[in-house]
């Protein structure tokens, strides 16, 4: 044991200490548990623990200061959370089991009150006065967990603001259940090592995966629900465009979809948001309590979906916004609570526990693998063996791809001689491109006078993604094939879940007529169905401009009369049955 890193008389014996100094905390989990054990088997300053959301990372810290408090390692607590609505929830969890921190510290205050033994945080916070804490640090033995230590990379000036201010603590313990995102910079207090490519890569001390929490049933499967349809815009230019969500196309094209998707004013979030709630409904049969929520990207388009959902539900709409000074109030009422549903901008996506919520609508333009794994973190906190998770999202191939990789586990990686990030190398995600061409429709605009319009979007049931399967023949809104998926069961373990979602698969896959299952894709030519797919489009577009008709709904019309998916993945034979009607219809008008 090295002298530097604990102060004499500080260390703790090698072995753990006896369970009856442990208070009367609740019983641990088998991962926090072996967690702790390995804490203490080797005493460290730093140590890091990377546990999927909804785990109980907070109670293995809370235990862990705890033992270092009452085996007199410790006489301080700080921790420092992203958000003022963690730190109250922080507060109350430690109460618990006996720690006074208080949430309500401010920095103008200077020390806390003598009746608390330690303080909650933001990483703001720290950043405004990084000298104040880390006098606070050096005043006493103090612990500081530093909960989701990637925020440590947010700015440059959060990552030296926070080494500045805790280097002096005798014990540091970073959580995180979060995939690190892109930085140029090392996170402090986070361990690195060379992977033998070139590329440094964190290393934790503790890792307990989806894919674990899974099996020891300490967390629910999750069934994500993909909805693609037609979209169609006018851009900055003037220009209308048209594209199938999930359909392949360049990624300004995709953005302007998933935008058109999201706006209030189409068919595709309606549509949704109401598969959504029948959804809720189906689980509430088996889980009364169960509440949804829904994540928008900003307040403008959370107003609109909290309607949106009050007239379908027929029930009030709970709206967490950002600039309420009621937000963690709300929050805490809602988790409380029995109502059906929560809309939120961001807030609720990363630590915030609300146990009941078991369907979620993810619909917001982020798709970096930090945020999805956060958002979809609040559906997957299991409560009771058996609860099942249901999330709804656009067919975008980014989040596809998240969604695919649920139990994949990342570190942060960074090139060893230029600090840059192996990962800023590869693609933008979408969102930064939705940025960029807003940035550039703004700049457009100026100039012409004309702004990015979305002008029509339509909604399609395309798959169910579970356990990197993909399961569905799609099918349109109310269709037999959606339903199918709607009225899961809400209890079933992952097992069940896997079975069942085959079994309707399978079902599907019979009612499918004999001509297309006979039909091998790899025969057609790839160049005639996109001579096809073309054809068919501008079909739609002359029989739209005849009859004022949106091009959406003529494709749904068309799918209702000759049958099969989605444009993107007709048959030969179905695009060539659509454009036989088509023609009918211009014959029947002259």
């Amino acid at each position: 044991m090295s002298e530097a890193l604990f102060q004499i008389g500080e260390d703790l014996p090698p072995a753990l200490p006896e369970r009856a100094a442990w208070g009367t905390a609740p019983k641990l989990r088998q991962w926090q548990q072996e967690a702790l054990e390995l804490y203490f088997e080797k005493p460290r300053k730093d140590f890091m623990t990377v546990a999927t959301p909804g785990a109980g990372k907070t109670t293995f810290a809370l235990r862990v200061a705890k033992m270092l408090h009452e085996t007199g390692v410790i006489s301080r607590i700080t921790v420092v959370a992203p958000t003022e609505h963690l730190k109250s929830q922080w507060a109350d969890s430690a109460a618990r089991i006996g720690l006074a921190i208080d949430p309500n510290f401010k920095n103008s205050d200077g020390r806390h009150g003598s009746e608390y033994m330690g303080v909650a945080l933001t990483y703001a916070q720290v950043a405004s006065k990084p000298i104040l804490h880390r006098n606070r640090t050096e005043a006493a033995r103090s612990l500081v967990i530093l909960d989701e230590i990637h925020h440590g990379g947010d700015a440059l000036s959060w990552g030296e603001s926070i080494r500045e201010a805790f280097e002096p603590a005798t014990r540091r313990l970073s959580l995180t259940g979060t995939p690190f995102r892109s930085d140029d910079a090392q996170i402090p207090f986070v361990d690195y090592v060379d992977d033998g490519t070139g590329v440094l890569r964190s290393r934790a001390d503790y890792t307990y995966g989806y894919g674990p929490a899974l099996r020891d049933y300490v967390v629910r499967p999750v069934i994500f629900m993909a909805y693609s349809g037609q979209m169609r815009w006018q851009t900055s230019t003037g220009e209308v465009m048209e594209a199938q969500l999930g359909e392949a196309a360049t990624k300004d094209m995709t953005a302007s979809a998933w935008r058109t998707a999201l706006d209030p004013k189409g068919q595709w979030i309606p549509a949704v948001l109401k598969a959504a709630d029948l959804r809720l409904t189906e689980v509430r049969r088996n889980v009364p309590d169960a509440g949804g929520l829904v994540i928008a990207t900003d307040h403008e388009d959370a107003r609109a979906y909290a309607d949106i959902l009050e007239r379908l539900s027929g029930e009030k709409v709970i709206t967490v916004l950002s600039d309420d000074p009621t937000a963690s109030s709300k929050i805490e009422e809602f988790s409380e609570g029995t109502q059906r549903w929560m809309v939120a901008v961001r807030m609720v996506s990363e630590g915030v526990d609300v146990p009941r919520l078991c369907v979620g609508v993810y619909a917001t333009s982020t798709s970096t693998p930090m945020f999805f794994a956060q958002a979809v973190g609040r559906f997957v906190r299991s409560r009771k063996r058996g609860e099942v998770a249901s999330v709804f999202l656009p067919s975008v191939p980014k989040l596809m791809e998240l969604a695919n990789e649920m139990e994949e586990e990342r570190d942060h990686a960074l090139e060893l001689d230029t600090g840059v990030s192996v990962e800023d190398l590869e693609e933008a995600p979408e969102e930064d491109l939705m940025r960029e061409a807003n940035r550039e429709e703004s700049a457009s605009s100026s100039l012409t006078g004309a702004k990015f319009q979305a002008l029509e979007s339509q909604a399609l049931f395309d798959k169910v993604l579970f356990d990197g399967g993909e399961f569905g023949t799609g099918g349109a809104i109310g269709s037999e094939e959606e339903l199918d998926f709607l009225g899961i069961p809400g209890l079933l373990d992952a097992d069940q879940v896997s079975t069942l979602l085959k079994q309707r698969q399978a079902e599907q896959l019979r009612r499918q007529p004999r001509k297309q299952q006979a039909e091998d894709p790899t025969m057609v030519d790839h160049r005639q169905m996109k001579e096809l797919r073309k054809k068919l489009s501008s079909s739609v577009s002359a029989w739209s401009a005849r009859t004022g008709t949106p091009h959406g709904m003529i494709h749904n019309k068309l799918r209702e009369i000759s049958g099969g998916p989605a444009v993107a993945q007709a048959t030969k034979e179905q695009i060539e049955q659509r454009l036989e009607v088509l023609q009918g219809w211009f014959v029947g008008r002259k």
